[in-house]
């Protein structure tokens, strides 16, 4: 049955199951008319159907009809129906382990791991050696983090068969990763005896020996990978690393020259290089390099990705600065190389620099739009607000359409209070993207802030109708409603939806709270608004909540305390909770 299976898996499509079942040749002859009687269709009599019927009864389908359903919805994309199909399969054949690995393994492909481990499970206690699936069991354990259960089962993978070239790999990689170096290394070394131009394992040999601080083996076993596989580039950058810290100048930049020669276009060595030399004091050689760089970049985009990959991204801002100042020699008006430079002058707070370069990226630029974000944010974060409202008007008389940059513009106009400008903007930019979630929730905040409450019902209603488990959305509409006095039911069922979505987030909590403070039930909403301001324990509006249910439990001394705590983290509306702190302690507090 298994074989039969396995010949089923590896045919490429019906079509070539039917040319081997013989029915493709009928099927074709059918269709032409050459087979007897197509010229016209006779229908049967009763009594022949009947008899035609028993002699070849309708099959309840089995395994093997399942299985060929799973492949087929596996080439249409749906994996869900595939499980499905599979399942059916597995439950007609319930003997077949190659069914249960291939379910298996489409779970591990699903992420549904527990599920796998299952099945793989059901597999091994039937058959213990099945190496397929001791591997699949080895890397469902390597996913769930159970490394050591995993490099067991890849352990004895490798000592039923030592020639799985792969399990030494994956094996290895865990001991590495667990800092079992000696494993590693007896894994590696168990690799190439097996596998003698296995260049893959005397790198990883050679990166476990210079973890452990051999770097004679290390040295050794990075250029045997490289005899064998000359085009890899890994172990010569491998060997650089070795070389650098051992401080060998020497062979370090011999090393850097010989790749560069073999490839005079590889960013990585180019700007490692420069940035050698900076750091030894040749500045000149490191010029020279840089500018040509620069120039180099203006075409080929690979330069600017490894600036960010090597510098940029792990926030490496001096030495960005360094290598970009040396590349802007040779292309000054580098819209790139200006946004570079202006994001690792942000990444170091020297704000005025990098305003300098980011108004550098010009129009025409990929990183335009967000050049002309962060300037926005430059003003805000200097407080000037209008001025980056004001830019912001600027930039869009030439990209009107730009939703990104109008919703940002609405967010300027609201924190300047400005709601009617805050409203016509966001209008404006749904007339570009009237599905737009995000505008349209902000939308709805700004109607609430406007005073027009029921628009702004309405469009929380619109976001939710967008994208049902917008948590966002659910919370907005469900306190609106309890704030109003009003549809408390409605208001806890969308709370409670949200808090699916987001179970901790302190202002859902505090919702709900709200909703059973509004309801009368005050120990369950004491409950809910303690541990909503355990969670921010700053924001007045959840501070002055709990400061009104601990005064309807008549905890008159932690109400207090509560209204004092809000009151020093309001900035505006602090009359109503002064009044509550005169009527707790009297007209002198």
């Amino acid at each position: 049955m298994l074989n039969s299976y396995y010949i089923i898996r590896n045919i490429k499509s019906v079509k070539q199951i039917l040319i081997r079942a013989g029915v493709w040749a009928v099927c074709i002859m059918f269709l032409a008319g050459c087979m007897p009687g197509t010229s016209k269709i006779v229908r049967p009599s009763d009594e022949k159907k009947i008899e035609f019927e028993s002699k070849f009864p309708e099959r309840t389908p089995n395994g093997y009809y399942f299985y060929i359903e799973a492949l087929l919805q596996g080439k249409k994309g749906d994996r869900q129906a595939s499980v499905k199909y599979l399942t059916q399969a597995v439950a007609n054949d319930p003997d077949s382990l190659f069914l249960k690995k291939e379910l298996g393994a489409l779970y591990v492909d699903l992420g549904e791991n527990q599920k796998a481990l299952e099945v793989v499970n059901k597999i091994l206690a039937a058959d213990p050696d099945n190496l397929e699936a001791l591997i699949l069991y080895g890397r469902i354990n390597q996913i769930l983090k159970h490394l050591e259960v995993a490099a067991e089962t890849y352990e004895k993978v490798i000592k039923i068969n030592p020639l799985k070239q792969g399990v030494y790999l994956l094996l290895g990689g865990i001991y590495m990763d667990t800092g079992n170096l000696q494993g590693a290394i007896r894994t590696f070394k168990s690799l190439v005896e097996h596998f003698e131009n296995s260049y893959a394992g005397y790198f990883f040999l050679g990166k476990a020996f210079a973890a452990r601080g051999n770097a004679v083996e290390a040295e050794k076993n990075f250029k045997k990978s490289l005899s064998l596989e000359p085009r890899l580039e890994e172990p010569r950058f491998e060997l650089l690393n070795l070389y650098k810290s051992t401080g060998n100048m020497e062979k370090t930049v011999a090393a850097y020259l010989e790749i560069l020669q073999r490839n005079p276009n590889n960013a990585r060595a180019g700007l490692e290089l420069a940035h050698f030399y900076e750091r030894n004091g040749q500045v000149d050689k490191a010029g020279v390099i840089l500018k040509d760089l620069g120039q180099k970049s203006l075409t080929d985009t690979n330069i600017i990705r490894k600036v960010f990959q090597l510098y940029l991204e792990p926030e490496d801002y001096e030495t960005v600065l360094v290598l970009i100042k040396g590349m802007l020699e040779g292309a000054p008006e580098s819209s790139d190389l200006h946004y570079i430079a202006a994001m690792a002058y942000n990444g170091l707070k020297s704000e005025e620099n990098a305003m300098l370069h980011f108004k550098q990226v010009k129009k025409d630029s990929r990183f335009y739009r967000n050049a002309v974000i962060n300037i926005s944010f430059l003003y805000h974060k200097k407080n000037e607000i209008k001025k980056a409202a004001a830019y912001l008007e600027g930039v869009l008389e030439n990209m009107p359409a730009n939703i990104d940059i109008l919703m940002y513009l609405g967010s300027f106009y609201e924190d300047l209070e400005d709601y009617v400008r805050a409203e016509k903007t966001l209008v404006n930019a749904l007339e570009f993207g009237p599905e737009n979630v995000d505008l349209n929730f902000r939308l709805g905040v700004i109607y609430d802030k406007a005073g027009k409450k029921e628009k702004s019902i309405d469009q929380m209603k619109k976001v939710i109708a967008l994208d049902p488990e917008n948590a966002n959305a659910l919370n907005y509409l469900g306190y609106t409603y309890a704030d109003l006095d009003r549809n408390l039911d409605e208001a806890e069922k969308l709370i409670l939806q949200a808090l699916e979505y987001k179970p901790d987030d302190g202002y859902i909590i505090d919702s709900l709270g709200w909703v059973y403070f509004k309801k009368g039930l005050f120990k369950k909403a004491l409950k809910y608004l303690e541990k909503a301001a355990n969670i921010i324990p700053d924001d007045p509006i959840i501070l002055e909540h709990l400061g009104d249910a601990f005064r309807s439990q008549n905890n008159l001394e932690k109400a207090l305390e509560a209204y004092r705590r809000s009151l020093l983290n309001k900035n505006k509306d602090k009359a109503v909770v002064e009044k509550k702190i005169r009527d707790l302690s009297g007209p002198e507090s």
